[in-house]
């Protein structure tokens, strides 16, 4: 075949969200407002959430979560090593403190084996990944450590499910990601979710400055001299109504996405079989993948090169991948703020070492998948 150029993601965006900002912009209601109301309602009630509030970034939504629950100096929240460094940022932005658990090599999801020697009478909190759209196993989390309020980092996990039950509704609260890269898209962007009522209130005030009265609310209500009263220390956390309004035009395309995805994804795994040195991703029984990557594992024992060569080797043939993500212990400042080394946690160490995303995403063609497919054999 001859050479192409194959990314790592790209969003799929068209027609449908250029005719959707057309009314925000031509209507000036450009902030939160009924857009974003509308996206907001449509997410819930495909994820089977009683609420959903929309914000400026999973990142955001996940700290919205930890201030409404109150977490804050002096308690501990379990992170998984492996992860984006957000998902152990937004502790320290509440003052509280992280504490990493390993993860299993063949999910790269919280391992709940390592989960109770972490436990203390400080753990006021779980965060479990749903790490490149595979659900995290929440009943033996649950099962692992009783009575702690489990909260779903689902940055990659619109749309996924575990043992019939939606992502997003696992536990206490989700945060959900539209970053670019991620299934669906409103360029940047977040959603919570939540079936607790309190805590969605209490993070509705929070991501507007802590207004007691929302935008919306204000500008359609009666006394135009009404300001909101403010109880909370805040934040402005708003998502736009152009980004809500592209949201409600790539929700109506999530369940397809995934589909073509699955196909894809059971095609690379039927193909890469005789690979011997690449572990392709494995989806349990009862689990519905989100597939917004799909990452593979790098056994360099039987490896013709390291991990590294390998996707070098592919970005000569013009194959983007990616390492899956970071162990965050071993990123600078987790290291030196805890005294932490790579052994630490030597699953999330490998995972770190040994993954590789190769591309899977809405835009690419048979032609594509099979061309990678290809260079993955030919390499020697």
């Amino acid at each position: 075949m001859s050479k192409r150029n194959i990314f790592i993601a790209l969003p799929v965006t068209g027609e449908d969200e250029w005719q959707a900002v057309r009314e925000p912009l031509m209507s000036g209601w450009l902030t939160q407002g009924p857009k974003v109301a509308a996206f907001e309602a449509a997410f819930a009630a495909r994820h089977n959430a009683s609420h959903a509030l929309a914000a400026t970034s999973c990142t955001t939504a996940l700290h919205l979560i930890l201030a409404a629950m109150g977490i804050g100096p002096g308690d501990e929240v379990i992170v998984p090593a492996f992860t984006w460094v957000a998902t152990a940022n937004v502790v320290l932005y509440c003052g509280a403190t992280p504490v990493f658990v390993d993860v299993d090599r063949a999910t790269f999801n919280l391992d709940p084996a390592c989960l109770k020697d972490k436990l203390s009478p400080r753990t006021r909190a779980i965060i479990a990944v749903h790490l490149f759209g595979l659900c995290a196993d929440i009943d033996a989390i649950e099962k692992a450590a009783p009575g702690i309020p489990i909260i779903e980092d689902a940055a990659c996990a619109a749309g996924a499910s575990y043992l019939g039950r939606s992502a997003g509704i696992l536990g206490k609260a989700a945060a959900f990601s539209f970053h670019p890269r991620k299934s669906i898209t409103t360029g940047e962007g977040g959603m919570v979710t939540t079936n607790d009522a309190a805590l969605a209130e209490t993070v509705n005030m929070l991501r507007n400055h802590g207004a007691s009265v929302s935008e919306e609310q204000r500008h359609h209500g009666p006394r135009p001299y009404i300001l909101p009263d403010f109880n909370l220390i805040g934040f402005n956390y708003r998502m736009t109504d152009l980004q809500g309004a592209v949201g409600l035009a790539q929700l109506t395309k999530l369940d397809r996405f995934i589909a073509e995805r699955q196909k894809w994804a059971d095609y690379y795994v039927r193909e890469l079989a005789s690979v011997a040195w690449l572990r392709t991703p494995a989806t349990p029984e009862g689990y519905g993948h989100g597939w917004q990557s799909f990452v593979c594992y790098v056994d360099e024992g039987l490896a013709p090169m390291a991990r590294n060569a390998i996707m070098q080797a592919l970005q000569d043939r013009g194959i983007s991948t990616r390492p899956g993500t970071h162990a965050v212990h071993m990123l600078g400042l987790y290291r030196q703020k805890y005294g932490l080394i790579p052994d630490d946690y030597p699953a999330a160490r490998d995972c770190d070492q040994f993954s590789m995303a190769i591309p899977l995403h809405n835009r690419m063609s048979a032609e594509d998948y099979a061309y990678v497919v290809a260079a993955l054999h030919e390499l020697r």
